[in-house]
């Protein structure tokens, strides 16, 4: 089985307003992020289709397994507030260890599958967008970009 991967890469200021203030709002997050053992502060933003937007970040444990990603949090707060809004638009920016700036960050595994489910749950793609250094942003247009070979699709 054959599958193509597309990354759009774009520069922060080539991009409407509507991505750019779901960047502004993730990386306003991720000032805030709980991550006092990785210093790695992670911070995410969803526009829902209602026009509502909403952000989350990272919440570390010293119990390594207990922390949650901003991704899960963002998206299980808005499901569990909003369980039939579609999320459309999803964005993640990381602050780097050193506080030197921005990494380019993906969402992590768990935070993958996750996406996946929701887009199953709406049938339809969550746009996901990656800012990085030097003002960089990556999308993916759905999780599939992401995970190629989600979960549920093992069995196909």
């Amino acid at each position: 089985m054959e599958k193509n991967i597309t990354l759009y890469e774009h520069t922060f200021l080539s991009l409407n307003s509507e991505y750019q203030e779901l960047i502004r709002l993730a990386k306003i997050a991720s000032e805030n992020a709980y991550a006092p053992y990785s210093n790695f502060k992670v911070g995410a933003s969803v526009l829902l289709e209602n026009g509502l937007t909403f952000s989350a970040n990272n919440q570390e444990n010293i119990c390594f397994p207990v922390g949650i990603c901003a991704e899960r949090i963002l998206l299980g707060y808005t499901h569990a507030n909003y369980p039939t809004v579609k999320p459309l638009m999803l964005a993640i920016a990381a602050k780097k260890a050193d506080n030197t700036g921005y990494a380019t960050v993906t969402p992590c595994g768990l935070c993958r599958q996750s996406i996946s489910e929701y887009e199953r749950k709406f049938a339809h793609p969550l746009e996901i967008i990656m800012y990085g250094p030097e003002d960089k942003v990556y999308i993916a247009k759905g999780i599939d970009q992401l995970l190629p070979y989600k979960f549920e699709s093992l069995n196909k």
